[in-house]
């Protein structure tokens, strides 16, 4: 049952939208609490972008209600939300900087103002060189950071973002990851719609997770994981592995390259694996763990007939 002291950013009731004659979304229910990051997640063609798009007020539902900060989600709510899409969203021949300010006056800031704030968000993603230069000369990973100033400058309570460490490398990955804890420390909520689970496990207090348009789950990140049970083993080991499948009791390997998780059945006893793998394998590593998100998200996903079609 839902607390009714939480409170909430964004709330979907019942929410449907189709298009033609499948149905994108069917009576989909969420509650995003403020000042947290909430992770939706999905397969390809499980309606996560359509969700996003309804909370924006850029497609309408055919029935259900979405509420904004206890709003009815319209015209005027869209301003409260800032959102960085998957696929590039700028003016590719205009000017970097004058864009940026064009696109916070959009939004109903004064250009004085954003003038103000530009500069130091241009020099913390290291765009301060390049603020005079048409947005189709920046690389795609300096039109990433840009998108996400466009997100950001005018201050939205609550922040979408749509893959936002999409097209990054590993240190412009980590200094978004920082930025949007920031955002977080500071009060805003963020919605983050990502197929990278170890961004989402890091980032995320609490996830959703959808497939052909319906819930699969919801709930905190940690909560989720442990209603999936301590039926995993992380094995990191030297040596050939490929037997391990076979041995009794272990249901699903999954290999992450330096190490595996080996989904265990009912009654399988880890010490026993651990002894069998000793025998043949190097093992530098051997824990009883919680799921792995990328796991729950591979179990439900299978167990709900897969992903749809793209």
């Amino acid at each position: 049952m839902e607390d009714p002291l939480i409170d909430v950013a964004v709330r979907l009731t019942r929410v449907t939208k189709s298009f033609s004659s499948r149905a994108a979304v069917k009576e989909l229910s969420l509650v995003v609490p403020r000042g947290s990051v909430y992770g939706l997640l999905g397969p390809n063609g499980a309606g996560k972008t359509t969700t996003l798009r309804m909370i924006l007020n850029i497609l309408a539902p055919d029935s259900g209600e979405i509420e904004i900060l206890g709003r009815p989600a319209d015209a005027t709510t869209r301003d409260l939300i800032g959102y960085m899409p998957e696929e590039r969203g700028l003016y590719p021949r205009m000017v970097l900087e004058d864009q940026l300010l064009f696109l916070a006056e959009l939004k109903g800031v004064r250009r004085a103002e954003a003038a103000a704030r530009l500069p130091a968000w241009l020099e913390r993603l290291g765009l301060s060189e390049w603020r005079r230069r048409r947005v189709n000369e920046l690389s795609k990973g300096m039109q990433q950071k840009a998108q996400f100033i466009a997100a950001i400058l005018h201050e939205p309570a609550i922040l979408i973002l749509d893959e936002p460490t999409s097209g990054l490398d590993p240190v412009a990955a980590d200094l978004m990851r920082g930025l949007l804890l920031e955002r977080r420390r500071a009060g805003s909520t963020i919605v983050l719609s990502s197929h990278q689970m170890d961004t989402v496990e890091r980032l995320c207090d609490s996830i959703s997770l959808i497939n052909r348009g319906e819930k699969l789950l919801e709930g905190e990140v940690a909560e989720v994981k442990r209603q999936h049970g301590k039926n995993t083993v992380l094995l990191a080991f030297e040596g050939d592995g490929a037997f391990l499948a076979g041995l009794p009791g272990v249901v699903e390997v999954r290999d992450f390259g330096r190490h595996v998780e080996l989904r265990l059945g009912e009654g399988c006893d880890p010490q026993s694996l651990l002894q069998q793998a000793t025998q043949r394998l190097r093992v530098s590593r051997f824990e009883v763990v919680e799921p792995s998100l990328h796991a729950i998200f591979l179990e439900r996903v299978g167990a709900h007939g897969g992903a749809a079609a793209a």
